[in-house]
């Protein structure tokens, strides 16, 4: 039977350990989408209805691009959103644009039931053995966990390197490297390796610099173009970046009755998607004295705008400035630049004042 070339879109770096389990667990060829520009965004409006979510318009696009690079075989994971319900809505686009393909949306499997996925990759390849998953998946899992803890310390550190874009290159060999891992100690001893070499490269750091949360919704918090990569900006302009939200973080470590209880005295219900992890976030963020928090969301995104006025009670209980960002088509990078660079000088002023008075924020944290 031929192989199938599956692809996935964009999101972040998890196409790696995404191309490991299509390759390795799956027996499938694996089709990486083209790195996401402004053409990918462009296809997805053209063909998406006006008021849907960013992330709908460039998964879209991430569809076609990866059709047009030999794909056969397109897959929509579902979400804790609205993106859940995507994937019927984006099939019947595509087909309606000529495209042959076959479609598989793992929104029908359970996260709460990992065995329904299963079901679900029997259909990709009916010969797959269940034992050959079984064994790939908790190398995937670690491999997420590794690329989750390497990239936190890239953005916490890469705006103090003193050889400008060295962080970067070691960062793009790590990801080259990793899926030769054949167990979850291989993928630990390479990336302890790559992480050797990281905390080599000198940084230059003051003695206190700027403390950035960086907060929002799961899609486009994760993946640098959607949010224009504004994690960068905030590292350049002498920010250590604080992203809590990624895959470890909210599917494999984290229990969201525990978030519930904490941020009780803002929200009483789930107000939906990832908007209370956002919350808890901002909280955590505020009571560790940080200087400041950026949201970042997809427009139209209808949880984290629920959050945003629970944000600005928390900004005024904690006294900590929150710059929110709202990404859709029509958004030029020199317009956030101007904004992140105002929000920096900002929290420097208000910090080096805090100093001189003798009340630096230290938080509880």
């Amino acid at each position: 039977m031929k192989k199938r070339r599956v692809s996935f879109p964009h999101l972040g770096n998890y196409c790696v350990p995404i191309a490991y389990l299509m390759r390795r667990g799956l027996g499938t060829d694996y089709v990486t989408p083209p790195p996401m520009t402004k053409r990918t965004l462009e296809l997805g409006a053209r063909y998406s209805p006006d008021f849907s979510c960013a992330p709908f318009k460039l998964n879209l696009g991430c569809y076609i691009e990866a059709l047009e690079a030999g794909a056969d075989t397109l897959i929509q994971t579902g979400g804790a959103c609205r993106l859940g319900y995507f994937g019927e809505l984006h099939e019947q686009i595509l087909r309606d644009l000529g495209y042959a393909f076959d479609f598989f949306d793992l929104a029908r499997a359970s996260y709460g039931k990992p065995l329904t996925f299963l079901g679900e990759f029997k259909k990709i390849n009916p010969r797959l053995s269940a034992r050959r998953v079984l064994s790939t998946l908790p190398i995937v899992l670690k491999m997420v966990e590794c690329i989750d803890a390497f990239e936190d310390y890239l953005r916490k550190n890469v705006g103090f390197e003193t050889e400008p874009g060295a962080m970067d290159r070691i960062h793009i060999q790590y990801l080259e490297a990793i899926p030769s891992a054949k167990s979850r100690r291989d993928a630990a001893s390479i990336t302890e390796g790559f992480m050797e070499r990281m905390r080599a490269v000198p940084v230059r750091m003051p003695a206190r610099p700027l403390r950035v949360g960086v907060i929002g919704d799961y899609y486009t918090i994760m993946d640098p173009f959607s949010n224009h990569r504004i994690e960068r900006a905030l590292a350049r302009r002498g920010a250590v970046v604080d992203r809590w939200m990624n895959i470890s973080n909210t599917l494999l470590h984290n229990r969201a009755d525990a978030v519930m209880d904490r941020i009780r005295p803002y929200v009483k219900y789930n107000i939906g998607a990832t908007g209370i992890y956002t919350i808890d976030r901002a909280l955590a963020c505020a009571e560790a004295g940080y200087d400041g928090i950026v949201q970042v969301k997809a427009f139209g995104c209808t949880p984290e705008t629920d959050a945003v006025p629970i944000l600005r009670n928390i900004g005024a209980d904690y006294d900590i400035p929150i710059l929110c960002f709202s990404f859709d088509t029509q958004v030029g990078d020199e317009g956030i630049d101007t904004r992140i660079e105002a929000f920096c000088d900002m929290m420097e002023m208000r910090k080096e004042a805090a100093v001189e008075r003798g009340i630096e924020r230290k938080g509880t944290g």
